[in-house]
């Protein structure tokens, strides 16, 4: 199929995009697809038309590949055929028109405000708690509450200084994604269970607020993981339905629930763009549909048409 025209491409997608290897090993396997599939019809990538590359798609829906497998042959094959035309190997774009296969965006999964307390709950140490395990569930108390409260990622949290607590009262400062910084509020109990935390881990030397086995690590997410799935188990929640993830969602669901902005909400969680933010728009429809039912002068005669 022109495996010269191929390896040019592949390796423009590395010197000039920086694509990552596992994207280069990717499209790599999905143009040898394509190239077997044109192939078997007496056709080339060079004199292929755009009927032809609809086939193909179409046959890889009948194929049973998941949405986002059959987004991404297509992302593969615009690239890879304008890449053609603009070498002047081809005359033209035959996948310039294709559309990818329509994605239903999953909804985050979240906890209710009463699952969310019983969890918190479960941290608090028994009387007769070992110091190992009272240290283990103020640990997890910490974090629980930090998370709910900030809608911290876990990467965000477990990489947090002890000196993060040291930012303006009632604020912390957060390293995201792409070491963006940014200021979070933390609540008065979040900050407390943090204290208390540092407090019994004062001897321990470490610069981390959630310090790991060795003390200049912060602790793993498989650290964190095991203590998380203990408190679910203690809570009586299914571990399955907890993550860090989860309280991040379940920290923005419940904001948009009592009436915070989006545009705040994105700046919260560290968005760089309110795109993404705005998968929690479906937490927002009920409290539109009372806005309009209990505000709008026409409301009665609305309702009253809809019966």
């Amino acid at each position: 199929m022109g495996m010269d025209a191929v390896d040019a491409f592949l390796e423009m997608l590395a010197a000039e995009r920086g694509a990552a290897l596992n994207t280069i090993r990717a499209y790599a396997r999905d143009l040898a697809d394509m190239g077997r599939e044109l192939a078997a019809r007496g056709l080339t990538p060079l004199d292929a038309g755009e009927g032809d590359l609809r086939e193909y798609l179409s046959g890889l829906a009948g194929q049973g590949l998941a949405p986002r497998t059959q987004a991404r042959r297509l992302s593969c094959l615009k690239q890879y055929f304008l890449f053609l035309a603009r070498e002047g190997l081809r005359p033209d774009n035959p996948a310039a028109l294709l559309e990818a296969p329509r994605l239903d965006a999953p909804l985050p999964r979240f906890l209710s405000e009463g699952e969310v307390t019983v969890l918190l709950a479960a941290c608090e140490p028994d009387a007769d708690a070992t110091p190992v395990r009272r240290r283990r569930l103020l640990m997890a108390r910490a974090a629980l509450e930090m998370l709910y409260a900030s809608g911290l990622r876990i990467s965000e949290l477990l990489s947090l200084p002890r000196r993060a607590l040291q930012a303006a009262p009632g604020m912390i400062l957060v390293r995201g994604k792409g070491g963006r910084e940014r200021m979070v509020p933390l609540s008065a109990r979040a900050r407390a269970a943090a204290h208390a935390l540092m407090d019994i881990d004062s001897a321990r030397g470490s610069p981390f607020l959630f310090p790991g086995r060795g003390k200049s690590q912060p602790m793993t997410r498989q650290g964190f993981d095991r203590i998380l799935h203990d408190v679910a188990l203690r809570a009586g929640l299914d571990p399955q339905r907890l993550s860090p993830h989860v309280l991040r969602h379940s920290f923005a669901t419940h904001l948009l629930a009592h009436g915070a902005d989006l545009r705040a909400l994105q700046v919260l969680l560290g968005h760089a763009d309110i795109a993404t933010t705005q998968i929690y728009t479906h937490v927002m429809l009920d409290r539109l549909r009372d806005a309009v039912a209990a505000h709008h002068p026409l409301s009665e005669t609305m309702a009253a048409d809809a019966e």
